[in-house]
């Protein structure tokens, strides 16, 4: 039985995506480069930080500039973390029920660790065991290792754990770590999107998850 629920944070819990365009435009303007419209934005992230320059930036672009670029991002980005943000509807009624239910909830995120944490504190303090994000010498989703050092934390095991997110790359951690991954259609991708990609399950909004934990949901 599921007693654990494991959500990524950008396009899951947080709608995160104009800010995080208004990150990349600023470093983008400080280089002299051209900006990039919020729907290109919006198909760069989920890779974490590094991969969002990568793709931001023109084709071309030497490593040294990048990595400019990549500092004017984290400068600009770690103040204005919360200009624009905001969980999604539904989200806090799900985890204060998922708390009074009983369930262990964590965040994994390829978002840098101190912005996962600053964000995770803000809005989801009362609700959330951990929060972990993008880490120096932990790899990344979808590499499962940030899922298994959560589960630890949490004390859970894959198979009373489930994997919630909005993109591709959560479907893969998910599946990499042996757990189910549900798949949120109000994220930054979409229900065809994550069908195609492989989510055991796709739900159009977070009071649809109470319902699946509830009728008994199999974790893998």
């Amino acid at each position: 039985m599921t007693d654990t629920i494991l959500f990524d944070l950008d396009g899951t819990l947080l709608n995160t995506l104009e800010d995080i365009a208004d990150g990349v435009n600023h470093a983008l303007r400080k280089m002299n480069f051209p900006e990039r419209t919020l729907e290109e934005v919006r198909q760069f992230v989920g890779n974490g930080v590094v991969m969002l320059i990568k793709r931001a930036v023109p084709d071309g672009t030497s490593e040294e500039l990048t990595n400019t670029c990549l500092t004017y991002n984290k400068e600009y980005y770690s103040t204005h973390v919360n200009a624009k943000t905001r969980p999604y509807e539904g989200i806090m009624p799900l985890l204060k029920e998922l708390k009074e239910k009983g369930y262990k909830v964590g965040v994994v995120s390829n978002k840098y660790d101190s912005a996962v944490k600053d964000l995770s504190r803000l809005y989801f303090s009362d609700y959330i065991g951990i929060a972990v994000g993008n880490r120096t010498g932990v790899p990344t989703k979808p590499a499962p290792d940030c899922v298994y050092s959560a589960m630890e934390e949490l004390g859970s095991s894959p198979e009373a754990t489930v994997f919630v997110g909005d993109s591709d790359v959560d479907v893969r951690t998910a599946h990499n770590a042996g757990l189910t991954c549900i798949g949120v259609s109000w994220g930054f991708r979409g229900r065809a999107f994550l069908e195609k990609a492989g989510a055991d399950i796709v739900i159009d909004s977070p009071g649809e998850l109470l319902t699946l934990l509830e009728s008994g949901i199999n974790s893998k």
